[in-house]
């Protein structure tokens, strides 16, 4: 055995693997090694479902609000919108802006069979709402068609359901502005032919959204033929700084331009701070089961070290003696990490049929869509993610293994065979 044997040799591969399928005697060793792949393989794979949920969560969370709200919304310093069509036609002619609707917003309390809700009632027009397409794609059959006239309205699943509705039915809606009476201003009550339902999968808009056709909100809100806002959508809502300029520019220094990052800033900043200090936690068990692969590789060493002096009297040189229990360790992290990668792969990419079986095994619901605002438990797995979970846990699975495999080379054979 020459000190001339390139490096990662058979004979050191066969060592390293020798010395990880234990005997009797060194059988605790062993439970250390599986302990540790076992601690980095759930690491590697709850980072995984993790992040995948966090950014599932975001990416649905997003697409149903930028999918009902406009990205740009265009409101006037000095009240109503009077001339919105004048400036919706100018704004679709901007570079970049896909659509500019207009909407009339406002507060009212539901009420039918003797409840009440609190409800928020968009005006828009029936063309426009067939092209907001997360709403037109999932109304009840017949809605669209009935959405016309002065007495029909469109209103969320959760909240037909809470009122106890059906399409046909009435609902009462009550504004707290109304009309102004000598003995002041009175609340406006009218009731309404429910047209149809929607059920975009959001919990907070389908319990909380009412659809009127924009003439009637116009009179109802009492805005004599003006509108709240402008609700302008563009092509690429995550880049919103080439086009705002344009925008700017149309609209004049008169008016208010209020993104969807503008109003949604807490929301999202909390979903991101919440997302890294997860990482940062999980990465956690990732760093115990490397740290017990440095415990499992020094009493390895340290029972290996006849062993060891044998192979360095028989011309091993030290690096060869190192790379053995390299070996040995990265084996580990290398194996540990592949399983979890599998895992949170097969997990992200089942996790809703999971959720609904882990909930009518336990008979609870693990994921309340009153809490988290989305009807079933989203998950995208981003690549990149991914990728850089597994180079952390194999960087951590190596680093670990250098100080035990370090301490085994720099091992004295004299020493050694002395007091074995």
């Amino acid at each position: 055995m020459a000190n001339g044997t390139r490096a990662f040799a058979p004979f050191e591969w066969m060592i390293a693997l020798r010395y990880l399928r234990a005997r009797r005697k060194e059988g605790f060793v062993s439970v250390i090694s599986v302990i540790s792949l076992i601690g980095i393989a759930l690491g590697v794979a709850t980072l995984i479902i993790v992040m995948s949920v966090m950014n599932g969560f975001r990416h649905e969370l997003l697409s149903r609000i930028l999918g009902l709200n406009g990205h740009v919304v265009v409101q006037s310093l000095s009240g109503p919108l009077t001339d919105y069509e004048g400036l919706a036609a100018k704004l679709r002619s901007v570079s970049g802006v896909t659509r500019a609707t207009p909407v009339v917003d406002g507060q009212v309390m539901a009420s039918a069979n003797g409840i009440n809700s609190g409800a928020l009632v968009r005006g828009i027009t029936r063309d426009d709402l067939r092209q907001f397409t997360t709403v037109s794609t999932k109304l009840s059959p017949g809605a669209l068609a009935r959405f016309q006239g002065g007495d029909s309205v469109i209103v969320g699943y959760r909240l037909a359901q809470k009122l106890g509705l059906l399409p046909g039915m009435n609902i009462t809606l009550i504004a707290p502005e109304g009309n102004v009476t000598p003995f002041g201003t009175t609340p406006r009550v009218k009731t309404y032919s429910i047209a149809g339902t929607f059920n975009i999968g959001m919990s907070e808009y389908d319990a909380t959204f009412i659809f009127m056709p924009l003439e009637e909100a116009q009179l109802y809100f009492n805005m004599n033929g003006s509108v709240s806002d402008l609700e302008v959508m563009v092509t690429n809502p995550d880049n919103l700084g080439t086009v705002i300029p344009g925008i700017s520019r149309t609209v004049g220094p008169h008016m208010r331009i209020v993104t969807w990052q503008d109003m949604n800033s807490s929301l999202f900043g909390a979903l991101q701070v919440e997302r890294n200090v997860m990482f940062l936690i999980l990465t956690l068990i990732i760093l115990v089961a490397a740290l017990n692969i440095v415990s499992g590789l020094v009493m390895l060493v340290k029972d290996k070290g006849g062993d060891i002096a044998i192979l360095r009297t028989m011309g091993a040189a030290r690096g060869a003696v190192m790379r053995v229990f390299f070996i040995a360790g990265a084996s580990i992290g290398v194996l540990g990490t592949i399983t979890g990668l599998i895992i949170g792969v097969v997990f992200c990419s089942y996790i809703e049929e999971i959720r609904q079986f882990l909930s009518s095994l336990t008979g609870t619901t693990l994921f309340n869509p009153e809490i988290y605002f989305l009807s079933k438990m989203p998950a995208e797995m981003d690549m990149g993610e991914v990728i850089a979970v597994v180079a952390m846990a194999l960087s951590l699975s190596f680093l670990a293994t250098l100080y035990p495999s370090w301490r085994a080379a720099r091992l004295d054979p004299v020493e050694a065979l002395r007091y074995e």
